[in-house]
């Protein structure tokens, strides 16, 4: 396990991962995106299938490249951890809120069409599409912490920076890529992307350098997109949220 007050694998905890790794994990987690919006598979449960890939394939590489220590990503499962999961998807839903409605003074929003979908599906694919993003968003968890200790290593062992100047590199750059894959979804649009969900990305990551286990990133971002895809259906009839979150 990573030692307290520091990172995995950056600096050698619990083992040092080499450079072909670093790159052979960037690949994968690129491999896992484009599988994940190019399979298609749109019906459950077969739409799960993407889901998993997304997931497993960055997760397996890891595994392979630290010689079996990917567990020390996640850490240890503790009950004051699930609170904290719960604090930072509450808080990101809150961020994500006060972002929007302050785009929403300079540009038009694009609303997430997901909570619309979600109040003309039947039991049958609404268990599917729990199990589906429940796998999903702890692959955008691996999507953004990968890269964000991949160039975290290459800051401070490779280019000599101090660890604060490696991590705040390595949180803009992750961050900005997040916000990067998610245009599609919002109809490229950048302002809402870089500035709505960057700052909800922001939030997420703070989850994670704050236990360092991503467990906890993943537990709050579940809350956070669980919450803005159900409670909009609920209390407006299957309208969207007006700025979706990560």
């Amino acid at each position: 396990m990573s030692t307290r007050g520091d990172f995995p694998y950056y600096g050698g905890q619990p083992v040092d991962i080499a450079p072909g790794g670093w790159l052979a994990l960037i690949g994968s987690v690129a491999v896992a995106f484009l599988l994940l919006i190019l399979l298609p598979l749109p019906t459950a449960p077969f739409n799960v299938i993407p889901a998993l890939l997304y997931t497993a394939l960055p997760l397996v590489t890891l595994a392979v490249v630290s010689g079996g220590h990917h567990s020390a990503l996640f850490g240890r499962f503790s009950f004051s951890g699930l609170g904290l999961a719960v604090d930072f998807g509450i808080l990101t839903v809150l961020v994500s809120m006060a972002v929007g409605l302050l785009l929403l003074q300079f540009t038009t929003m694009t609303a997430n069409a997901t909570a619309g979908e979600l109040a003309a599906i039947g039991q049958f694919d609404l268990i599917f599409f729990l199990i589906r993003t429940f796998i999903q968003l702890i692959g955008e968890e691996l999507m953004t912490i990968l890269p964000l200790l991949a160039v975290l290593w290459l800051c401070v062992r490779k280019l000599g920076l101090s660890r604060f100047w490696g991590l705040t590199i390595a949180v803009i750059v992750s961050t900005a890529w997040f916000a990067a894959v998610h245009l599609p979804t919002y109809n490229w649009n950048f302002i809402q992307c870089f500035a709505g969900i960057g700052a909800a990305r922001l939030v997420l990551t703070a989850a994670f350098l704050v236990t360092r286990k991503l467990w906890v990133s993943s537990g709050a971002h579940i809350v956070n997109d669980w919450t803005e895809f159900f409670v909009p259906m609920l209390l407006a009839g299957g309208h969207t949220p007006i700025e979706p979150g990560a």
